[in-house]
């Protein structure tokens, strides 16, 4: 238990560092020791409230990793732990994994567990920062409030959610793109800057040369190809087909 206790110091201190390398060896280390855990009622809670602690730390080093198959893996061996600690017991970095948990959710769209994973949460719980913060993105993207969730990079409770915050701002940049190139035939570089939250006219420029190909640059103007149509009913020949139709029956009556 001992030994235990320095190795969660000193992923923590990997993790508070970004040493990334250092904080995977160490915790591959507490891993190891976790398998001596007793399991069922026979597991001592001071124990489980270390494996726990270790699996946090493991979370947040995977997303310092960008590595979102880490973190889910954390995430699964994690959940027991809170189980067996009951409602009684906590840790400090509880809702702060919980929350980069439904924001891992929220970006990959998987909104049924998203839903799920908040049945799950107390009312204390859904009240902190580090969880009311993608609840509220959540309802945001709802109802189409993609103005509010872009300037929500702004606001994030902590800078682990800085990853899924990039990934969710281009999932909504690639809507309010969708929208743009059918409601306007050409606007301006600059307002399309704005619109679309970029830094600058660079940004959008790499936008446009990696996603959307069929945007035209010319000079501080931006025009947008109109999206292929259909046919409409005035591009079928229906004349032509009458009289078809028309010949078609003289000459079956004639046959008779």
């Amino acid at each position: 238990m001992a030994d235990a206790n320095a190795l969660i110091n000193d992923l923590s201190r990997h993790v508070q560092e970004n040493d990334i390398e250092s904080g995977k060896i160490t915790l591959t280390k507490l891993k190891i020791w976790m398998l001596e855990i007793p399991s069922g009622s026979q597991a001592p809670l001071p124990s489980i409230t270390l494996a726990a602690n270790a699996l946090e730390l493991g979370a947040l080093l995977s997303v310092a990793d960008d590595d979102l198959d880490a973190f889910a893996r954390n995430l699964s061996q994690l959940k027991p732990y809170y189980s067996a600690m009951g409602t009684n017991s906590t840790t400090d970095r509880k809702c702060h994994v919980l929350g980069l948990n439904l924001m891992h959710l929220l970006v990959d769209n998987r909104l049924s567990e998203f839903h799920a994973e908040l049945e799950l949460l107390s009312e204390k719980e859904a009240g902190t920062s580090y969880v009311s913060f993608p609840i509220t993105l959540e309802r945001q993207l709802m109802v189409g409030s993609y103005d509010e969730v872009l300037n929500a990079k702004s606001n994030v409770p902590d800078p682990s959610y800085q990853f899924f915050m990039e990934n969710l701002l281009e999932t909504v940049r690639d809507s309010i793109a969708d929208c743009v190139e059918v409601s306007y035939k050409s606007m301006k570089l600059t307002d399309a800057v704005t619109m679309m939250k970029f830094e600058s006219t660079a940004e959008l420029r790499e936008y446009v040369q990696e996603k959307r190909e069929d945007w035209i640059v010319e000079g501080d103007q931006l025009t947008f190809q109109p999206p292929p149509t259909g046919s409409k009913a005035v591009d079928i020949p229906s004349m032509n087909l009458i009289a078809q139709s028309l010949s078609y029956a003289t000459e079956l009556e004639r046959i008779v």
